[in-house]
């Protein structure tokens, strides 16, 4: 990551507001609200795996979805509600916008964004793609919709493997952002041409191996689950590395009783639901007397609340917390996620 790339996400990181620390009663309160605006607003709430338990139930429970940012747009999407609550981080939000442009959008907050989005400026990127105008560009999700404009192909982590060995079928050299530990993930999964933006996600990338073989020793009959977001070092130690999405179907499949987790654990909710009777033990990130600045939990994640959400349903202009995306942009950037959607498809009739 560039210098200038870290000093916004540690200028953002000094910024953040996480969300109301609240009592039951508070709690209470604000769900019924929230629950009455949302049906008196035509409003759905998507919500994404790693926020806070208490808005991943909400959104359950009124009838939205809780899942990775894919899968979050594509739900809004379709359904009949003309205005989505995203909870979430800012990209998953222009997504949303992108795929139903004919929605508002909102967020509980914009500030929530993404140290991939940021160590991922557009101007500098697209420098950087116009200095390799042969390669072909593939962006991770976690990406502004200014970065996927400029792309030939979004992708997902649920699909990277896959699309980067059908573009290295075709003879393509790919430039591939943001995160280079995924990035390097694909290109040993492949062997493809891969050359990789240098930035990372400040959750993964502090996992430690040398912790989580510490855990094994501990459990030696737990199977360890892996964000490929994560070094390489802790995704070999690895017995599933998958999406988010993946990660959850493996918490149920497999027979272990005991798992250790190397991903954001807002993730436990939805684990723990799936799979009531097994053991989930959060991935260290820390090693002896070191300090963490996730401590596997997004930040920016955490700024989600009941507290802000219920003030942009309050609200008629939602608080300030509107999406809105430039329509050339948007137009652009629909390209690689049309692409990306109809790859996805393919590979699920297969």
């Amino acid at each position: 990551m560039t210098a200038q790339a870290i000093e916004l996400v540690r200028d953002h990181l000094d910024r953040i507001n996480p969300a109301t620390v609240l009592d039951d009663a508070q709690r209470r309160n604000f769900r019924d609200r929230i629950k009455a605006l949302l049906q008196a607003r035509d409003a759905v709430l998507v919500a994404h795996y790693y926020t806070d338990p208490e808005i991943q139930a909400l959104a359950e429970e009124t009838g939205g979805c809780v899942a990775d940012s894919l899968e979050m747009a594509r739900f809004g999407k379709e359904h009949p509600a003309s205005t989505l609550i995203v909870a979430g981080v800012r990209f998953m939000g222009e997504t949303a916008k992108i795929l139903s442009p004919e929605k508002r959008v909102f967020m509980p907050t914009l500030e929530a964004t993404c140290s991939l989005d940021l160590g991922c400026p557009e101007k500098a990127f697209a420098e950087f793609c116009d200095a390799h105008p042969d390669r072909t560009v593939v962006v991770y999700a976690n990406t502004s919709a200014a970065v996927k404009a400029r792309a030939d192909w979004v992708v997902t982590s649920s699909i990277a493997v896959e699309l980067i060995e059908h573009l290295d079928r075709q003879g393509e050299k790919i430039i591939w952002a943001p995160d280079k530990h995924l990035g390097d993930y694909v290109t040993r999964q492949t062997g493809a041409d891969v050359l990789c933006w240098d930035s990372a996600c400040i959750v993964h990338e502090e996992f430690k191996a040398r912790g989580v073989l510490d855990l094994r020793e501990a459990y030696p009959d737990a199977a360890v689950l892996v964000h490929p977001e994560s070094p390489q070092a802790v995704v070999e130690i690895a017995d599933v590395v998958g999406s988010t999405s993946q990660l959850i179907k493996a918490a149920v499949e497999l027979p272990n009783q005991t798992l250790i987790v190397a991903t954001d654990r807002g993730i436990f909710y939805k684990m723990q639901q799936l799979a009531p009777g097994k053991t989930f033990i959060e991935a260290p990130t820390a090693g002896s007397g070191a300090t963490c600045r996730s401590c596997a939990h997004c930040p920016w994640m955490a700024m989600n609340g009941l507290e802000n959400m219920c003030r942009v349903l309050e609200d008629e202009q939602g608080a300030g917390q509107e999406i809105f995306v430039d329509p050339e942009i948007a137009r652009k950037a629909m390209v690689p996620l049309d692409r990306m959607l109809a790859f996805g498809a393919s590979l699920a009739s297969r």
